[in-house]
């Protein structure tokens, strides 16, 4: 291996051959307690009820060497990684060794509490950079979070004194099947990707057999085509070292030809079977057969086990080799379950090692029973040594490396107009009146959407604040004096980045945004739009987003069946669903501006909270905690209040909804609304009621944050708080016994149905519970019975005593 700098600090040869050593003893210590972790959770830990654990460890073991590489000698401390799912045994064996992962969380991985079964932002307590399991997502993330990272250096107000890191995604190769690595690769080449390492495990199994030929002759076009570095890590020091020898080239060109089935098959069967297949294939070929004499069983399957993802020489060789900021893939040429008795065998992914398996592995490594959790045991290095070195390893700061940024404040609600419009385009109005602004908040505001700017109502906030692009790209359009509404002007100061139209990458893109502030140290404010109907097809991403607690605003629109010419494909039943089980993200569907703009200034502060998740005394809700807001929008007009917000509307605003017309002693009927049917629900009320007194109507702001008070507000009465009221059961406490609800949203009924349980009233729940197809809004309106006359109707049965269902 080449002399250099060793992260021990030194550059003389034999600091090196220490340094490697030392790397090596780690590698072993690493490989025996992701192994260890997985077995004592299996077998060892009481497990009352029988079902299985589960754990990786052959997934983990061919991962060992390259994190042992990383982690150990080549990572800085502002370089950014997403550890491969099934590698998170390794990852926190690695964490243990720094101390920074506890032995309890160790002993109780994957039970309560524990270590997590995959790297986890907000669930362990280790140094968690990205969150992975569901596959392939955190491979792209890091695209975005270096794409993010490049945002905020192009910018006046950002710090100049941190170094750049390197966003670094360790990659199952079966990963490579996922859809949304492909996306990222493009989106990344647009926007001129830099600082961004794939370290792919080719180990060529996954969870069902062995990857198909071929694979890596695509994998390599692919990533060649999107201008990414291949550097490919195929073979160890000893097989280098043997292809040096007479007959070396023959061999290698029969591990080059073999099939990976069989290469695995061999791997499994061990030496003797090396010996037997290459004497078939190779044998009576002078040089070739006594390279193979050479060598007794146990050193030929060392050799042919000694593929470039394990030799930490040639990994080292390799990492280091790279000194620009070029996006590179390494292929990294792997044996799944290296090092263990599973290796290579096709149903090892969820194989474990027996009692039998796992001491003889113990016993290899020189570990004494008893002894197994101890960092240092059995290893050939002296213990000081090695925490010496540790506590040098440039990545395991004292520090942390979780940042933080300060708040931007709020500037208040910039009200849209009066007169008829819709929430929609009150958005972009209220977009427009921040970017006026010379605010912190405005400077710190990015928007981003896939390929539907204009036609979600940002153009305004676009024009005022430009594009982003690393370099100046002046509007062609506007050069050359053709008129048009939009002034497509791209610099690095601009504040809108624009994707293309794949939903998945809109949603890591906010992701990586708004973890800014704790990966790079600077607060963003990501607002993201899109069409409502197609919040599905990035909804895996979407939670993604939210389970690292990533701060971001999506904005989606139009809603429900509104946008009635583009027929069912384009139109949304499940959004609000969505938006109420979605952990994480604070769901709101406004029928009127003013409440737009209140809920937007009050959600700009929202995703900057940090605190501990205390419920509020009014609401029951955990706002102290903050997280990211979903504003479901849309297309249709609606005439405009005018009204005064004072302090007491806005809040039953956010806490999810307000009287417009509250009931009275008489009242036999209340028109529970949500979003833009309130034009129906207003229409129909004053057909119920006339000059009677006998109607109410609630206009329901968020049915999200409505149950989610009413819930919590029933588990802190189960827990000994008899006094808690949450903001809905205030709302229904007015509403007589024999009184009964109508809900209607242009969305699925159940949004609002559940409301009938709060207090025990009978509900006829309207909604939109099939596809829809093209007409105008009044057309459909009608079909589904949520116009005006379909609320009347579903209200005749509370009218008069009846109680008909």
């Amino acid at each position: 291996m080449a002399t250099r700098e060793t992260a021990a600090g030194g550059t003389e040869e034999k600091m090196a051959g220490q340094h490697m050593t030392v790397l090596e003893a780690l590698n072993r210590k690493a490989l025996w307690l992701s192994n260890w972790t997985i077995h004592h959770a299996n077998h060892i830990r009481p497990n009352a009820s029988g079902v299985k654990v589960g754990g990786h460890q052959s997934s983990s073991a061919s991962m060992t060497a390259i994190m042992t590489a990383l982690y150990f000698d080549v990572l800085r401390p502002e370089d950014r990684v997403a550890v491969k799912p099934h590698a998170a045994p390794v990852f926190h064996a690695i964490q243990y060794l720094f101390g920074r992962q506890s032995l309890d969380k160790l002993k109780a991985f994957r039970g309560f509490g524990g270590a997590q079964s995959y790297p986890s932002r907000t669930k362990d307590t280790d140094d968690v950079d990205i969150s992975t399991g569901s596959v392939g997502l955190g491979v792209a993330f890091t695209a975005f979070a270096s794409m993010v990272q490049d945002y905020i250096r192009a910018k006046s107000w950002a710090r100049s004194d941190r170094p750049e890191g390197r966003m670094i995604a360790l990659v199952g190769d079966a990963e490579l099947d996922e859809g949304n690595v492909y996306e990222c690769l493009l989106e990344g080449w647009k926007h001129g990707l830099r600082n961004t390492w794939w370290v792919i495990d080719y180990n060529r199994q996954s969870l069902d057999g062995v990857v198909r030929e071929g694979l890596y002759e695509r994998i390599e076009a692919i990533f060649k085509a999107f201008d990414w570095r291949v550097v490919t890590v195929k073979y160890g020091a000893l097989q280098r070292a043997a292809f040096a020898e007479p007959g070396g080239e023959k061999l290698r060109a029969w591990i080059d030809a073999c099939p990976n089935g069989l290469y695995s098959a061999l791997m499994f069967r061990g030496g003797a079977a090396w010996r037997e297949r290459l004497e078939d294939d190779l044998g009576d070929q002078g040089e070739v057969s006594a390279l193979l004499a050479r060598r007794s069983d146990a050193e030929l399957a060392e050799l042919m086990a000694n593929l470039g993802g394990h030799c930490l020489e040639s990994l080292l060789d390799a990492f280091h080799g790279i000194r620009d900021d070029r996006p590179t893939v390494f292929i990294a040429y792997t044996v799944k379950g290296w090092g263990t008795p599973l290796a290579g065998h096709k149903d090892n992914h969820s194989g474990q090692m027996t009692e039998a398996q796992i001491h003889a592995l113990r016993d290899a490594m020189g570990i004494r029973p008893g002894h197994e959790w101890e960092p240092f045991e059995g290893l050939d290095v002296d213990a000081a040594v090695l925490q010496d070195f540790l506590d040098r390893v440039p990545f395991n700061t004292s520090q942390s490396r979780r940042l933080t940024a300060p708040v931007a404040a709020p500037i208040g609600p910039q009200f849209a107009s009066t007169g008829t419009t819709s929430t929609q385009a009150a958005f972009g109005r209220i977009m427009d009146a921040i970017a006026k602004t010379d605010s912190d908040l405005a400077e710190r505001i990015v928007t981003t959407s896939p390929d539907v700017t204009v036609s979600t109502n940002l153009g305004g906030w676009v024009n005022r604040r430009a594009l982003f692009a690393a370099d100046e790209i002046a509007d062609i359009f506007q050069r050359q004096r053709i008129p048009s509404t939009q002034k497509w002007h791209f610099s690095p100061q601009g504040q809108h980045i624009e994707l293309g139209i794949a939903e998945m990458n809109l949603f890591l893109m906010l992701g990586a945004a708004g973890l800014a502030h704790e990966l790079f140290g600077e607060r963003l404010l990501p607002v993201g739009t899109l069409y409502d109907p197609f919040i599905s097809r990035g909804l895996d991403a979407l939670n993604y987003a939210c389970y690292q607690d990533a701060r971001f605003m999506v904005v989606a629109t139009p809603s429900g069946v509104s946008l009635a010419g583009e027929g069912g494909a384009h139109q949304s039943i499940a959004q609000p669903l969505i938006g109420m089980s979605q952990d994480g993200l604070a769901s709101f569907e406004p029928g009127f501006a003013d409440e737009l703009a209140v809920i937007m200034d009050w959600g700009f502060a929202y995703m900057q909270r940090a605190g501990k998740k205390t419920s509020d005394p009014d609401t029951f809700l955990p706002d102290t905690a903050g997280g990211s807001v979903y504003l479901r929008l849309s297309t249709r007009p609606v005439e405009q209040m005018r009204r005064e917000i004072d302090d007491t509307l806005a809040a039953d605003i956010l806490a999810g909804g307000y009287w417009l017309k509250a009931p009275e002693p008489g009242c036999e009927v209340v028109i529970v609304y949500q979003g833009v049917t309130v034009t129906e629900a207003i229409a129909a009320a004053g057909m119920i009621g006339g000059s009677r007194r006998n109607v109410a109507v609630l206009a329901v702001t968020s049915a999200d944050r409505l149950h989610a008070g009413w819930t919590a507000a029933e588990k802190a009465r189960a827990e000994g708080e008899p006094a808690a009221v949450s903001h809905v059961e205030r709302l229904l406490d007015q509403v007589p016994d024999h009184a009964g609800l109508v809900t209607v949203i242009d969305g699925h009924p159940a949004t609002l149905a559940w409301l009938g349980g709060v207090n025990g009233h009978r509900v006829a729940a309207l909604g939109v519970d099939h596809f829809g197809q093209t007409g105008t809004v009044e057309d459909l309106y009608a079909h589904y019975g949520i116009d005006a006359e379909g609320i009347v109707a579903a209200a005749r049965r509370f009218i008069g005593g009846r109680r008909r269902r």
